[in-house]
């Protein structure tokens, strides 16, 4: 793998230049959605709730690292009438 790091206006240039192409084969495909992609990874780093997932995993006995999967496959939390959140019941593990 290669890390390379570009200026704008190098990765635009490089970008026309791989859609000039006649055919793109696989690789030039993949080379060309990798710089689409590129500029998630100059992205600010996430922060999470840690509070709250500290809370969450010690409810259901289970790791920090648990929740934080759970949450990211989670959709928006849905509240009741009394705007408390709901909870989700806890899944189990195939296996």
């Amino acid at each position: 793998m290669w890390v390379v790091r570009l200026t704008d206006k190098q990765l635009d240039v490089l970008k026309a230049l791989l859609r000039s192409e006649d055919r793109l084969g696989p690789a030039l495909s993949r080379a060309l959605e990798s710089l689409e992609l590129a500029r998630w990874d100059e992205l600010p780093d996430a922060e999470l709730p840690w509070a709250e997932i500290t809370e969450i995993a010690a409810g259901q006995g289970v790791s920090e690292a648990d929740v934080v999967w759970d949450l990211c496959g989670r959709r928006a939390r849905h509240r009741s009438a009394d705007g408390k959140r709901s909870e989700r019941r806890k899944m189990a593990r195939p296996g």
